[in-house]
């Protein structure tokens, strides 16, 4: 087995943090359940496995960034006899947020295989993914912890160690519940100033001027004034980000009001056709309600 590095899930964070892995010179091997970067992957010096099956026989350790808990079981063959083979004397380094008890559960598996796990989710969204400055949670065997810390240098600004699994994919549904709640909270007041006459660019001048302003609050707020919801975190993913840390939260017998005012608009906004566009499009189930509650004509009808 060699010493180089699979990458698997090659979406809208996977792509920018595989490439910044092939372009620092880490020895890479990527495969996508559905991608059309391999191009681009393969300029910055990555080798595109034929196969699940030709990535795991390549690699001894193997990245995962993927859309869900679901798609991880698909690509490591749980509950399969492949499960045993994919894992065994591997490393297995999952960045994708999953719940913690899913990722409690999976650790245990892997270890029961003679297999090795580390969790390692990020904290970020595409502008951050592309320029290398994610914040990387990490947890798992101390030595193991220490490899992988060495290996995402080249995504991330920062990097912190957080125990035991699942504690670093417990900070980061915290780390969550605040951006989810900020950026909700955003949304609001700028349709709030909206719905007043408020002139939008004076608004932002306003808010990025104040202590409240941020990174995220200068992005997001620029992309509501100019009605621009490309996508760098999408609402369905917002809205499943939303659901784990309510799940948790509930687990452990915790309030989390805010976050379920914001997980209800982000699941309206998803039944409005908008799944696909970024967080900010939030906007468009507070302007319907807005409009609800005043009698308004709804887009339409």
């Amino acid at each position: 087995m060699s010493t180089s590095i699979g990458f698997i899930g090659l979406g809208v964070m996977g792509t920018p943090m595989a490439l910044n892995l092939a372009r620092s010179g880490v020895p890479l091997v990527v495969w996508s359940r559905s991608s059309t970067h391999y191009d681009t992957l393969r300029n910055a010096g990555a080798i595109v496995a034929e196969s699940l099956d030709a990535l795991f026989s390549r690699c001894e350790t193997a990245v995962l960034m993927l859309a869900h808990e679901e798609a991880i079981d698909e690509v490591l063959g749980r509950r399969t006899p492949l499960f045993a083979q994919r894992v065994a004397q591997r490393l297995i380094v999952n960045m994708s947020t999953t719940s913690p008890g899913y990722s409690r559960a999976l650790v245990d598996e892997i270890h029961a295989c003679q297999g090795r796990y580390v969790e390692a989710p990020v904290s970020g969204s595409r502008k951050p993914a592309e320029a290398g400055q994610l914040v990387v949670m990490l947890a798992g065997e101390p030595e193991e912890v220490d490899r992988v810390r060495q290996l995402v240098q080249p995504m991330c600004r920062d990097s912190l160690v957080c125990g035991d699994v699942p504690a670093a994919l417990t900070m980061k549904l915290a780390v969550n519940l605040f951006l989810i709640t900020m950026v909700t909270g955003l949304a609001e007041a700028t349709n709030f100033a909206l719905r007043h006459g408020i002139d939008l660019a004076q608004f932002a001048h306003a808010l990025n001027a104040g202590p409240m302003a941020s990174d995220v609050s200068r992005i997001k707020l620029d992309k509501l004034v100019t009605q621009d919801f490309s996508v760098q975190a999408a609402i369905t993913d917002v809205l499943k980000n939303s659901r784990l840390v309510a799940e948790a939260a509930r687990s452990a017998g915790i309030a989390s009001p805010l976050l379920d005012a914001s997980h209800a608009l982000y699941g309206e906004t998803e039944t409005m056709g908008h799944g696909g566009l970024d967080m900010v499009a939030v906007i468009h189930a507070l302007s319907q309600r807005s409009a609800q509650a005043t009698g308004e004509a709804l887009p339409g009808r």
